[in-house]
């Protein structure tokens, strides 16, 4: 990493390393043997621009859809796509939250590391409907419709 100021500096000059990582770059200091990074929310937001929901779309047998979320663990059903859209909006904000709450216990877990980006993302979103315009949709098979 290119520069690293020392947390001491960083206390004395907070102002203007603080104005400094929001008007010029992302700052990097250094306490005891950890490293942080401070940034505004608008850089943030820009990092996890990349990261986006997938969504198995598969239609029931009654004619709800089911929408399967690739990213984490989250299956929700509506009567129509935009239903499901909105309830697994719903359940990705809720599940984003829990997981914030508990952070130091889901963030080191090693089967969920991977969904800190997401988790984040729909933080920063904080709105049901921009998170379920935000679910890129693709045709699934339903594994659980009957066969004739």
């Amino acid at each position: 990493m290119t520069s690293i100021m020392n947390a001491t500096d960083v206390r004395r000059e907070w102002s203007t390393v603080v104005d400094a990582a929001v008007r010029e770059k992302p700052q990097f200091f250094k306490r005891t043997r950890d490293v942080l990074f401070l940034s505004d929310l608008r850089f943030m937001e820009e990092l996890l621009a990349g990261y986006s929901y997938t969504a198995v779309r598969m239609i029931e047998n009654d004619g709800s859809v089911t929408l399967a979320l690739g990213e984490h663990d989250l299956v929700e059903n509506g009567k129509d796509e935009n239903d499901a859209r909105m309830r697994l909006a719903a359940a990705i904000l809720e599940y984003a939250e829990d997981f914030y709450a508990d952070f130091s216990y889901w963030g080191s877990a090693p089967n969920r590391r991977s969904h800190i980006p997401y988790v984040f993302k729909a933080l920063f979103m904080k709105d049901i409907r921009k998170i379920g315009e935000s679910i890129k949709c693709q045709d699934g098979k339903n594994c659980f419709q009957s066969v004739s």
